[in-house]
């Protein structure tokens, strides 16, 4: 079996990809404690992170060297992303560099998109909606883009002299109600089914980090759970000793494997092979988005009372698990995609024979 063959079924990751990730994970142990993800809830977003992740080249490595990026895989993104849930950093790199992949693809790429200190937002919904929409990173972004409901098959960015009004969400987010209507520029990139085709791009590489961060919070959350378990007593036993709570920690640490092979698998055939398993994307984005909001619940419930404080960190990670995957519209969008995208595949394959 060749090289390449074998990388279609393994997704094991290089000693490149592990000092990638070891570290990002040391720059948010060190830079985003659960005080920072505190002190910013009000706003979604904390600025001095974001400079100082922009400043380590987290932007620039999504991007392809012809517009001064580092050119970096969909695999090596994923890395990143499980280090931004793990630590539920409040940057909105995922949303960024997704906008700035795209925009780099359409070829209407700026420099202050690349180094990141313009953000780029875009809509992450799949299906394509008219009029006024919730952005995750509406409140915060200085360039938007999104699909025309009113023109078929447009790719438009616009720009707001005064940025939308952050509302309030379950997952801490900058989100905001964006009007196209109201943009004081407007901008059409491209139009056509290939423009509608890389906006899918976009958002099936949304769906991956996503997927990937969610990894990264369950995670976490099941260290949060297993260290509680492992000092708390019961009838003289610690209580991580009885089944009722080591069987939902091995469930959780199941859904952490699980959920990692599926995002590097999806993000491999994206970079690779994006005809070939185009469905992949949005079903480890389903699954993470599912299995999260149970393995964050669980370890709210390992803590007791404890674990329901609005101190507790386990109470920011399970705001998150349940806020995060309905940012991008109801996630039963994607898992309808994937059902028409296998029902096509199938009825090609009976047709062929």
């Amino acid at each position: 079996m060749d090289r390449y063959e074998l990388r279609r079924l393994d997704y094991s990751l290089t000693e490149d990809h592990r000092a990638l990730q070891a570290a990002y994970r040391d720059f948010f142990k060190t830079h985003c404690p659960i005080e920072t993800v505190r002190a910013a809830e009000e706003s979604g977003f904390d600025k001095s992170l974001w400079e100082r992740l922009c400043a380590m080249g987290a932007t620039t490595m999504a991007l392809p060297d012809t517009v001064g990026g580092d050119g970096a895989t969909l695999v090596d993104l994923t890395l990143v992303a499980e280090e931004i849930g793990r630590s539920l950093a409040p940057v909105p790199w995922i949303d960024h560099v997704c906008a700035a992949r795209l925009l780099a693809r359409l070829g209407a790429m700026e420099s202050d998109v690349v180094n990141g200190r313009q953000l780029a937002a875009f809509d992450p919904q799949q299906d394509n909606v008219a009029g006024v929409r919730l952005l995750p990173t509406g409140s915060i972004a200085d360039q938007v883009i999104v699909r025309d409901g009113s023109q078929d098959g447009a790719v438009v960015l616009l720009t707001f002299a005064t940025r939308p009004a952050k509302v309030d969400n379950i997952g801490r987010l900058p989100m905001a109600w964006v009007d196209p209507g109201a943009a004081d520029s407007r901008t059409v990139l491209a139009s056509g089914p290939g423009a509608m085709a890389e906006y899918q791009r976009a958002l099936d590489e949304w769906r991956v980090l996503s997927a990937a961060a969610l990894v990264g919070l369950v995670e976490e959350t099941m260290t949060i759970a297993a260290e509680f378990a492992k000092t708390r007593y019961t009838l003289g036993v610690p209580i991580s000793t009885l089944q009722a709570i080591s069987h939902p920690l091995a469930n959780m640490a199941i859904t952490v494997q699980s959920g990692r092979s599926l995002a590097h698998r999806a993000a491999w055939f994206l970079d690779n092979e994006p005809e070939e398993r185009p469905e992949l994307a949005h079903a480890a984005f389903v699954f993470m988005a599912e299995e999260a909001a149970k393995a964050a619940t669980m370890a709210v419930h390992v803590q007791g009372g404890l674990g329901v404080s609005a101190e507790a960190a386990a109470t920011a990670y399970l705001v998150r698990a349940r806020g995060w995957p309905v940012a991008g519209g109801d996630p039963g969008a994607s898992a309808t995609y994937i059902g028409e995208l296998i029902a096509a595949r199938e009825s090609g394959s009976r047709k062929d024979a």
